[in-house]
């Protein structure tokens, strides 16, 4: 509320009259009211009455000086109303009263009666200064207008002997082509300013390089920044703050962090913007501890943080699993008086709710609700996303009950829907998932593609396919257009279903569309291809993904290697393997588990252990099948020596035996010489017990006592 003493205006008695904002009241007119007016709306109150009313309307000086203060006071479209009536009433306007008025059309967007009126000043016989001519510019400027502003740029140069341009008037025409994104233009005006009279400022410069970042080009903006020193300008802490808060968007920390000792050095002292952009970014690398850090040296400059910067700590902490801290932080926010707001509160819970502490989270809600802050339909939602991700369904169920009682005083949206609808299909619960989906259109809520893509995702897990393809139809008839997500889900989903033929019409339909396909998808085709032994349209569409510069990752490869090698085709499996390592593609496990169980398969038991000895000193662990593969290929082979080197090697990295192993080493010992010492050659193996995740050892006696028992025809030795 505006205290009263800002809208009263001073009093100038008389002995016979009262003069309320220069509008003159006589003293009959006076004693006809209960009261004097003393603000601004009683003025233009009485302006209406006495301009209306039977007497002699109010003089040009009270007109005029209830326009200015109009003017003054932000009433433009009451400046307007109040010029209107004047007009009618013949009543001459001062220069005054047609700035205000011209000022009035420019901030209610109408800059071209601004012009109009710029007409009626040299009608009166006004000068029209450079300053009335930039508020036109500037009319222009704000309302997107910027060839009309340019134009009428041209004009003023041209009767330049009457009203030359001024730096003001440069500044206003680069800040509007800088928000309308002409920065070439913007670019322009500058070089014309740096050969003409009226030099850049600080004002320029800060402009163009503000707005140079927040279209991406920082680098024009650092340019301009080295330009702007060399000029003997000096950089504000704003300036300063855009290029900072620009790199730490892009996640270039280290040059963001340049800029920050630059300013202090050129002795800018940084403000609570600086520092907020400088936390926030840290604390998305998860440099959490240096984001702290800039809180107390931002503390110790004498700057008091302010909300948003709390906010930035805490959103930074969470989203690198450190809730805890982030709660501490908002205890820290309470001892130096700084309420958390709702937004701070928001990124807690959201944390929380990643770390499915959804308990604590609701804890969260609890305490903002005490302390005044209602919980918002952002805080619901994030909740909702919460339970759901813990698999606590049912209890989001309830929630949704809640926020759909009459008496709550928030209401769900799509989101709130769509994060249940998500959470049921996820555990199977797709008949629940409708329901909801059905009270979500009772309730008014179409949904969107995402509901939709959701629920033809669960119908297509369960192999409905009608049924998701009938909802596909229903969320076009709906208005929605299937986007990229939508079309992975059904071609994911058919090619699973071994749908082949329409899972590639529908990709081909995709690309009609102007969707362009990831990864995701080709490799799902490829797959599908392979598993059905087209490895020619695997291939095809492999090289169409590359020749589309796709993102193509390891596991494009290892589909491609897989297939190649169960055609037979070993030669092309090198191949491709090479290539990988040429685009700096690191083989995984699976890479090279598919190279070694094939191998071995085939009977390369030589390169299948050489790839077993690249797969370990890549730091990679060989899983179960490896091992299986390889000792049945060394047992198939009867070569002793490395099925024996290969059961050490299992020992050394305390590999469990499971009964898959177990039973392959029991194979291959079968295949062995039977002259063969077992007791001798067998290492101690790793065994975890099923009620503790405590190892133990099996020792060879004991391993030996389990082969008798299966093969008593072995006769081996057991010592008593």
């Amino acid at each position: 509320m505006i205290p009263k003493l800002f809208l009263n205006p001073r009093l100038l008695p008389t002995s016979s009259s009262t003069t309320v904002y220069g509008l003159h009241k006589s003293a009959s007119a006076s004693a006809s009211t209960s009261h004097t007016p003393h603000s601004l709306s009683d003025a233009v109150s009485l302006f209406h009455r006495t301009i209306n009313g039977p007497n002699s309307p109010p003089s040009e000086p009270a007109c005029n000086s209830l326009i200015d203060n109009l003017c003054k006071a932000r009433q433009h479209d009451v400046v307007v109303s109040v010029y209107r009536k004047m007009a009618f009433a013949r009543i001459s306007p001062s220069f005054i009263s047609l700035a205000a008025l011209s000022e009035s059309f420019v901030n209610t967007r109408h800059p071209n009666f601004a012009v109009g009126v710029l007409g009626l000043m040299i009608k009166h016989s006004f000068w029209v200064g450079v300053y009335n001519i930039n508020l036109v510019l500037k009319g222009f400027s704000q309302s997107g207008q910027c060839d009309k502003a340019m134009d009428f740029f041209s004009q003023m140069k041209k009767n330049s002997d009457h009203v030359a341009p001024n730096i003001v008037t440069y500044n206003t025409l680069i800040t509007g082509l800088c928000k309308a994104k002409r920065l070439v233009e913007a670019r322009a005006l500058l070089e014309e300013m740096k050969v003409g009279e009226n030099k850049p400022d600080s004002v320029t410069y800060n402009v163009l390089i503000d707005y140079f970042c927040k279209n991406g080009e920082a680098c024009e903006g650092l340019i301009l920044l080295e330009e702007m020193e060399r000029e003997g300008l000096k950089a504000d802490a704003f300036l300063y703050s855009s290029l900072i808060s620009y790199f730490c968007g892009q996640g270039d920390v280290e040059r963001a962090r340049e800029l920050f000792d630059d300013m202090l050095r050129n002795r800018v002292s940084p403000c609570v913007v600086t520092y907020s952009s400088l936390m926030h970014g840290l604390s998305k690398i998860g440099r959490w501890r240096e984001a702290s850090d800039m809180l107390k040296d931002m503390t110790a400059r004498g700057l008091r943080p302010d909300v948003v910067t709390y906010s930035v700590l805490v959103d930074g902490l969470c989203k690198n699993g450190r809730s805890e801290d982030a709660i501490k932080v908002l205890d820290m926010m309470e001892q130096r008086g700084e309420e958390p707001n709702t937004l701070t509160y928001n990124a807690v819970v959201n944390g929380l709710c990643k770390e499915r502490r959804v308990e604590d989270a609701f804890r969260i809600v609890e305490m903002m609700a005490k302390k005044g802050k209602k919980p918002d339909v952002v805080t619901y939602n994030t909740l909702m996303k919460g339970l759901c991700g813990a698999g606590k369904v049912d209890e989001a169920m309830d929630l949704l009950k809640v926020l759909m009682s009459d008496k709550f005083h928030m209401k769900p949206n799509v989101r709130t829907f769509n994060y249940l609808i998500q959470g049921l299909c996820n555990k199977g619960r797709l008949p629940d998932a409708v329901r909801v989906h059905s009270t979500m259109v009772e309730m008014g809520f179409l949904g969107n593609i995402v509901t939709y893509t959701i629920l033809i995702e669960g119908y297509l897990s369960v192999r409905k396919l009608i049924k998701a393809l009938e909802l596909w139809k229903c969320a076009v008839d709906s208005g929605f257009s299937p986007n990229a997500i939508t079309y992975k889900v059904l071609i994911i989903g058919l090619c699973k279903m071994q749908m082949l033929s329409i899972a590639k019409g529908l990709f081909i339909k995709m690309k009609d569309y102007g969707i362009k396909p990831t990864v995701v998808y080709y490799n799902a085709l490829m797959a599908s291809l392979c598993r059905e032994d087209s490895l020619e349209q695997a291939r095809s569409l492999f090289q169409e993904m590359r020749n589309l510069n796709h993102d193509v990752d390891v596991v494009s490869f290892n589909i491609i290697i897989n297939g190649a090698l169960r055609a037979g085709d070993t030669k092309h499996a090198k191949e491709l393997l090479s290539e990988m390592l040429n685009m700096d593609l690191i083989p995984n496990v699976v890479t090279f588990s598919i190279l070694i169980n094939s191998f071995s398969k085939l009977g390369l038991l030589d390169e299948a252990m050489s790839l077993y000895e690249k797969m370990v000193s890549s730091g990679l662990v060989p899983d179960v099948c490896v091992f299986v593969t390889l000792l049945k290929g060394c047992g198939s082979k009867g070569d002793t020596k490395k099925f024996i080197s290969l059961l050490h090697q299992m020992a050394d990295k305390n590999v469990v035996l499971n009964s898959t192993l177990t039973s392959t080493i029991l194979e291959c010992l079968c295949l062995m010489p039977s002259d063969l010492d077992v007791e001798k050659i067998l290492p101690k193996f790793s065994q975890h017990s099923e009620l503790t995740s405590k190892g133990t050892t099996n020792k060879c006696d004991e391993f030996l006592m389990k082969l008798n028992d299966v093969h008593p025809e072995l006769k081996l030795f057991v010592a008593q």
